[in-house]
């Protein structure tokens, strides 16, 4: 049988190497990973599927349109999962050129390139493509106490990760409106899981937590977000691809909605009971509040109607389990971890 291959664009990522895994899982994909290996992509979040046979790696920038070209002219994708995207609001705030780079130019380039390769197509082939875009619920600004994120929702993006992440969602459906491309789009809640880069909130505490150090939360912690295991997504993510309504927009989400210190807390719960620290008795005395970000939003809360109503998607975890998890997965992981910091050290 000839497998269907898949263009996945930041593969080496945290998200994109869970899509990756879970691809190659099926059986019935070859996929192309693009991945220009900044910081935050490195093949070590991959793990077995770098030696598959049918895992094919390209050390591309999105934004190389002639490189980008070439992938399609020679690997003939029957569908892109675009994931690529620079997406650390500290770091946006301190240069946030390099955002406008990958995350609208970048998207600008793939979407020209998957234009002209599905125009090219024919028949049974043209009609299956889809044009799958990834992108993040910081598009809709923040929220008050009550009400939720929906596929309706206006965009205000507040950080200029969240800017740039909304102007490549504009250009995707306006690539769709204008010349027809077949696209899907899902907005989804903050992610978490193993091989997550430790600059984020939960792998930030886990390791400060297994050092010693003082545990950074900003503000009185107070902000909430929506929280959703990595591999939950990634499942979303195949089933918007196969079974999403071309043209439109999926929220995904998992109702676990928790302020930064409430995960906090339980970060240092789980590590007071899985590791022994004979200097440190209980981790929570680790934490130390630090100036809030500028203009850290308030709330982010998806609804996954949608996306559970239309394409019967469930997530297999809940919070506390998952979560334990992800701690486990950091004790057990912790040369994966010096590992892509000295690779962070590099790209500095």
């Amino acid at each position: 049988m000839i497998k269907k291959t898949i263009l996945v664009t930041g593969g080496a990522g945290f998200i994109g190497s869970a899509v990756v895994r879970s691809l190659l899982s099926e059986g019935q994909y070859n996929v192309v990973n693009v991945d220009k290996l900044t910081y935050a992509g490195n093949r070590l979040n991959l793990g077995a599927v770098n030696d598959s046979p049918r895992h094919i790696f390209e050390q591309v920038d999105i934004a190389d349109a002639a490189q980008v070209a070439r992938i399609f002219a020679q690997h003939k994708p029957c569908a892109v999962m675009h994931l690529a995207a620079e997406s650390h609001v500290d770091r946006s705030i301190e240069g946030p050129g390099a955002f406008v780079t990958s995350n609208v130019i970048g998207t600008f380039v793939l979407l020209e390139a998957a234009r002209k390769h599905w125009d090219s197509l024919q028949g049974e082939d043209k009609e299956a493509f889809r044009f799958l875009h990834v992108s993040t619920d910081e598009v809709f600004g923040t929220l008050g106490d009550t009400g939720f994120f929906t596929e309706n929702s206006p965009y205000q993006p507040s950080s200029p990760y969240s800017a740039t992440k909304a102007a490549s969602d504009h250009l995707v459906r306006a690539w769709h409106h204008t010349y027809g491309l077949p696209i899907l789009l899902t907005n989804c809640s903050n992610n978490y899981g193993p091989y997550q880069f430790p600059e984020k909130l939960i792998p930030v505490v886990i390791l400060k937590a297994l050092q010693g150090k003082n545990i950074p939360v900003y503000g009185n912690g107070k902000n909430v977000r929506d929280w959703l295991f990595v591999e939950d997504h990634a499942d979303a993510l195949l089933t918007v691809l196969n079974k999403g309504t071309v043209g439109e927009s999926y929220n995904i989400g998992t109702r676990n909605e928790q302020n930064n210190l409430e995960i906090v807390q339980k970060i240092c719960t789980l590590m007071d009971d899985l590791v022994v620290n004979p200097v440190v008795k209980k981790h929570e005395s680790l934490v130390s509040f630090v100036k809030d970000r500028p203009g850290h939003d308030w709330r982010y809360a998806i609804d996954p109607q949608k996306l559970e109503n239309e394409l019967g998607w469930k997530p297999k975890e809940n919070f506390d389990s998952a979560l334990r998890k992800t701690v486990a997965w950091y004790l057990d992981n912790q040369d994966w971890c010096q590992k892509v910091i000295e690779t962070q050290r590099i790209h500095a």
